[in-house]
This record gives C-alpha cells, structure tokens and sequence, in this order.
C-alpha cells in the first residue's frame, strides 16, 4: 500500500534583516542548481548520478557560495532530477532543453531546518534564522490535520517565495508515523481527475467547462509593450530607469493575475472532490503554439507553479501529461485527424460529428491522458473518473451525473 503523504503551506512571520538572509539564501541556491547543470552540459554525454555530480561540483560550489553543506547537496539533488528528466525525454526521442532555475525557493531537510509547533529554524547563508508560523485557528484545515497531528512527522520542507505578496510561504511534507488505515471503498470510487489546458486566447480551460480569458492578460501585455517601446526611442537615462520600474510592475501585476486564476483552479478542483489535477506538459511549448512568445511560456510556468503548490494544501497531486494529439482527438469518441481542429476555437470531429469549443476538448483529452497512464485511484481502490461540467466519466466511457 502507498504511504499518505502530505504537504502543509504555511506562512512565515520574517522580519526585514531574516529576510534579506532569505533572499541571499535563495539566490545562492539557485546559482548552485543552475552550475550543477552548467556543469554537466559541458559533456555530450550528461552525467545524471548524484555521486558523479557531487564528485564534479561540490568543492567549486562550496567555495563560490556561502551555502551550508546540507544546501548544497540539495541544490546538487534538485539539479540531477532535472537534468535526469531532460535526458529521460531525449530516450523518448522528444525535446528538451537545458534546465534553469529561477522559481525562488529552497528545499530544505531535517539537517538543515530544525521544525517545531509554532516555528522553524532555517540554515542560511550567514547562519540561522528563526520564524514563526502564521497558522489558522485549530480546525477543518490541513494545518490541523497534519502538521498539529502528533500521528504525522515532517519529513522537510520548501522554502518559498511569493513576489506579488512580499511573503515566504514553507511547503511542509508530512507523513503518517504509524501504519496508516485503508481508505474505505467509498473513498476509492470519488477518485477523480481535473484536466486543464492552456492557451493565448484561453489562459486556462478545465475538463469541468470553466474557460479564464487571455484577452484582459494580452491587452495589458500590449500596452506595456507599446510604452516601453515609446521610451526606449526617447532613449534618456530617466526613460530607461521608468522601463526598469514597469517592468517590476508588470511582473508584479501578472503574478496576482495568475495567482488569481490558480486559486480559481484548484477551488474548481476541490468543488468537484478531484484529487488530481492533469496539465499538459510545458516542454517545447512555444513549437507547438507557433503564437506563444516567451512571455506566454513564462506565464504557464508560472501557472502551474501556483496551481502545484496551492493544490498541496487541499491533498491534491499535480502532473504534466503528454500533450500529443489532445488538440486533435475527438475527446467523445477517440477519433485523431488533423481535420477535427478546424480553427482556434472550433473542434468538430469529422467521424462523429461531435462540436465543441477545441480548448475544453482538449482539456477533456488531458485529463484522459491521465487516466489511461492509471486506471487505478492513488489509494488503490477504484477506477479514475474525469471531472466534466455535470458529472464525471471512466476510462471506459461511463457516465456518471452529479447527484443533485
């Protein structure tokens, strides 16, 4: 039986100097990520063994950062997944491309994080720090269940950081220390998958029928876009600080922006008792959006990163999917042909005659993919069902409607 694992999200109380601490800390352990994989880019042959990585980089790194032994084995291990995932798609034949790391966030363990009931001490690059949790009144939440539960210890955390709202969040991972009980077969049967797909038009689109428009997104992308043209013809030196400026500004607004549409995500998800949400895998994403510009590829990222790490508060598991052909696969009755895609917008299948808006159906199809990859729940019980707009629907084809 799989283990129950859970992770926990909670805020931080941080003053300005521990902070600052944190800030450094992050920016150092990214650096030590991204000079791993520099490292073993300068082969042909990309050495994916922690050993092999450690042997090559450790010494360099420690001398280079201020990073304390524990960090940098974790940066060391964050970075051999990531290029491991790199090499385990060129096998597959697909592509793939150096990783980098710029999500500001820290893995941390039990050596380099001390955990207690109301706080955590945390390794940084000048020593440790000290901060409080900031937790919800005992009750029906995952902070109640799991991490005030004397039944679940921690098994470590991720540091991370939030631009828009200024704040550090710990992603807190917890599992059961005694054996725990086999879900009940009713547990098993509401298993249940959210399928999302995104897009430029459609920011984001799910297997339940709920769409976010990308125009508010792109229009205002646009107008940035045209003033920062307009003062980089005036070429001034004031002209150049104001771009800098809007450019703090943009990002700040686009990751509320997403953050909004995260938590609309994953409220989705729980509003129909899902417990895992299936996105599209991002790789290559722009080749396969020949309108998408980096712009766009940095905002799905981001997306899902928000979508992840919202999901783990409520129990659920995010997973990319392959994303092939779900653009043209009739998402009712299986049929693949370039012609179902008849536009943007417009999916019609050329077998079954099935229309329907080509972003949800292929959100369907994301999903589906999903639940082909394990027909069985995470518990082991039931088979998986995809959430639709008024009821759910098995590998197998059957329909279940939403009690009333």
């Amino acid at each position: 039986m799989a283990e129950v694992r859970r992770t926990v999200v909670v805020k931080l109380n941080v003053d300005d100097s521990d902070a600052t601490l944190l800030h450094k800390t992050v920016e150092e352990y990214l650096w030590a990520c991204n000079y791993v994989v520099r490292d073993a880019w300068q082969d042909d042959y990309k050495p994916t063994s922690k050993n092999t990585l450690h042997d090559r980089t450790y010494s360099d790194v420690r001398e280079q950062t201020r990073l304390q032994a524990n960090l940098v084995q974790s940066a060391r291990n964050r970075a051999a997944e990531a290029i491991k995932g790199v090499v385990a798609r060129w096998k597959k034949g697909k592509k793939a491309s150096q990783p980098h790391f710029t999500t500001p966030s820290v893995r941390y363990d039990k050596r380099s994080a001390t955990f207690h009931d109301d706080r955590v001490s945390l390794s940084t690059v000048n020593g440790r720090i000290e901060a409080e949790y900031i937790l919800p009144p005992e009750g029906d939440n995952p902070q109640t269940k799991y991490l005030r539960n004397d039944e679940y210890e921690i098994t470590g955390a991720t540091l991370q950081y939030r631009d828009a709202t200024d704040t550090f969040f710990l992603h807190i991972g917890t599992k059961p220390d005694v054996e725990t009980k086999i879900p009940d077969e009713g547990d098993a049967e509401n298993s249940t998958v959210l399928g999302v797909d995104l897009g430029i038009e459609q920011i984001a689109v799910t297997s339940t029928g709920m769409f976010w428009s990308g125009d508010y997104l792109n229009h205002r992308r646009r107008e940035y876009e045209r003033v920062r043209g307009d003062l980089q013809r005036t070429g001034t030196e004031s002209a150049h600080r104001t771009i800098e400026r809007m450019g703090d500004r943009e990002t700040r607004w686009v990751e509320d922006y997403l953050h909004r549409i995260s938590k609309a995500i994953v409220q989705e998800a729980v509003a129909h008792g899902c417990d895992r949400i299936a996105f599209e895998e991002l790789t290559d994403i722009r080749n396969r959006m020949p309108s998408a510009k980096k712009f766009h590829a940095w905002a799905f990222r981001r997306l899902y990163d928000y979508v992840a790490y919202k999901a783990e508060a409520e129990g659920i598991d995010v997973t990319k999917v392959d994303p092939a052909y779900t653009s043209k696969r009739c998402s009712k009755c299986g049929t693949t042909l370039d012609e179902n895609r008849q536009s943007q917008a417009k999916f019609c299948c050329q077998k079954c005659g099935y229309e329907v808006n080509a972003d949800y159906n292929a959100a369907k199809n994301i999903g589906f993919r999903l639940l082909r990859t394990g027909q069985k729940s995470p518990h082991g019980g039931a088979t998986r069902h995809l959430a639709l707009k008024s009821g759910t629907l098995n590998v197998n084809g059957g329909y279940s409607p939403t009690d009333d």
